[in-house]
């Protein structure tokens, strides 16, 4: 049974101009998660895909192998299911194989760790299991303290229950996707363009592993813990 890593990362961004290129402690941001990728040893191939020639030249030095990708696919409106499916065909073609399953990193979300990538491979190697994401225990609960405007003013909880709920904790439990981990069997990824199918599975991560690249804060955050982490 083989398995691919695809890191999907397009040169451009409006929240953090150049993020996935851009320096953290030294290092291009996407760095960080090619050599992750490579220091788990769960890999038999790796694969970049990205519209940005600089990108894929700091992927070839790290030994990926590289994938340009079409115009249509590299937009702000591009889907991402998509992108990864277009990503495995052309490794599939380069490397002249066929793999079994395909988990994608997102390079804006490096504070993963090895073990959360071994337990999305393992959920996803179940026979019931078409695909697997990741997110973190929600800070919010629309059964409680996430509220939303209705189209004619009225504001109330985004969510409602039969019974009142006066602790967040009694609430059902919910997730926030964090971006970092999606993992596909290659023939549903090849057949499917939604995310959440029936068996889909969640695995879950703590906040400090959890927190994707949007903003400036966002960077400084991640910043702040890698260092915290490198100086451990």
């Amino acid at each position: 049974m083989k398995t691919i890593v695809s890191v999907c990362a397009r040169g451009g961004s409006k929240g953090v101009k150049g993020k996935n290129v851009r320096a953290m402690l030294g290092l291009p941001l996407i760095v960080y998660t090619l050599r992750q990728a490579k220091e788990s040893g769960l890999f038999d191939a790796f694969a970049v895909s990205s519209d940005s020639d600089e990108i894929l030249a700091i992927a070839e030095k790290e030994g990926f192998l590289t994938i340009k990708r079409p115009e249509e696919l590299a937009t702000d409106t591009a889907a991402k299911i998509p992108v990864i499916r277009h990503c495995l065909e052309t490794a599939e073609k380069q490397l002249n194989t066929q793999f079994d399953y395909c988990l994608d990193l997102d390079c804006t979300s490096p504070l993963r760790s090895i073990e959360d990538i071994k337990a999305c491979l393992e959920l996803l190697k179940n026979e019931n299991t078409p695909n697997v994401i990741t997110a973190m225990p929600a800070r919010r609960s629309p059964y409680f303290n996430l509220i939303e405007k209705s189209a004619d003013g009225e504001v109330g909880l985004a969510k409602k229950l039969e019974g009142q709920i006066v602790r967040r904790q009694d609430a059902p439990e919910c997730f926030d996707m964090n971006a970092s981990i999606y993992g596909w069997k290659r023939e549903v990824l090849m057949s499917e363009n939604k995310l959440f199918l029936k068996g889909t599975a969640l695995h879950v991560m703590a906040e400090e592993r959890s927190i994707d690249i949007d903003s400036e804060l966002d960077f400084e955050i991640v910043q702040m813990i890698l260092s915290k982490r490198l100086n451990a």
